[in-house]
């Protein structure tokens, strides 16, 4: 074997290394956003009704399903009524009046199509904030004060899911249960690449980020992994609802409430930054201590 095919190899290698793992997220990232891709539907327990409890009402329709982790409830039927008024008038001018993603007068594909997306969906991005949105042209929808509050969230989602049913179903984790050291290890697995160890957030790409988060309430937690917002890859058949429910707990207590036994914990910023401030502190208190030697002698 020639010394270049050598060297060659060993390229090929640390290439693969370096940006495989950027290359598997982008791809998963335009998996995650592209409609047609199918729902993974082939793991138990996987944000589906392939699950080990499903409920169906007299007419035969799936109205919830799920486990001991977590149960995924359909939004009320009777809210769609009320949620084709909300959405008419907060979300038609973008995304058209059959949520198709055609405005009046518009272009087809100029929003996203919202049919078939699920109600977990459509909830996560009204419940959130996110929509309807400040700036229609932002690259990205940022995390604000929601314009209409849980219930009517809940009917939209009504709404548009009555126009095709699809899944996954509004989450509700079962925290008593979850492990969070269980948790903490599939978070530094899973997510802290893009949402920092910390649960900070961080920048991405092209004016994109991964938001933080502190004030993320559980359910929509369980909503974005099983979901993948934005630029956020969908977790479904790689993750168990235990696995995600093991998340959610570590995201909501850890997280958001972090136990800092040195009694002040800077913002979680780590070493190098705690490092500079020790540093700091340090320095300056025995400069002081020797400019007040200096001026007893």
């Amino acid at each position: 074997m020639s010394p270049l095919f050598k060297r060659c190899c060993a390229l090929g290698v640390v290439s693969l290394f370096a940006f495989g793992p950027a290359v598997l997220f982008v791809g998963g990232a335009q998996a995650s956003s592209n409609k047609t891709t199918p729902y993974q539907t082939t793991r138990k327990n996987a944000g589906t009704p392939n699950s080990d409890v499903v409920k169906k009402n007299s007419d035969g329709v799936i109205i919830s399903y799920g486990d001991t982790a977590i149960t995924y409830n359909a939004p009320s039927a009777a809210l769609a009524t009320l949620g084709d008024a909300l959405f008419q008038q907060n979300c038609a001018s973008c995304h058209g009046t059959q949520a198709n993603g055609v405005p009046a007068n518009g272009t087809n594909g100029a929003y996203p199509d919202l049919v078939g997306l699920g109600p977990a969906t459509i909830d996560f991005w009204v419940d959130s904030g996110r929509m309807p949105a400040a700036n229609p042209r932002s690259v990205e929808a940022a995390r604000r004060t929601p314009r209409l509050d849980p219930h009517q969230a809940l009917a939209i989602a009504a709404w548009v899911n009555s126009l095709s049913s699809s899944y996954p179903y509004i989450p509700d984790p079962n925290l008593k249960i979850a492990k969070v050291s269980d948790g903490a290890a599939l978070f530094a697995l899973n997510c802290a690449s893009c949402h920092t160890i910390e649960g900070d957030g961080d920048a991405l790409a092209l004016s994109t980020f991964s938001p933080s988060l502190r004030q993320v309430p559980a359910f929509q937690v369980a909503e974005a992994i099983r979901t993948g917002p934005g630029n956020m890859p969908r977790f479904t058949g790689n993750l168990s609802d235990y696995q995600v429910n093991d998340i959610v707990k570590y995201v909501t207590t850890e997280i958001q409430h972090p136990d800092n036994p040195g009694g002040f914990g800077l913002g979680g910023l780590g070493p190098v930054a705690e490092g500079f401030v020790g540093l700091a502190l340090g320095v300056g208190v025995l400069a002081l201590v020797g400019f007040w030697v200096g001026e007893r002698d």
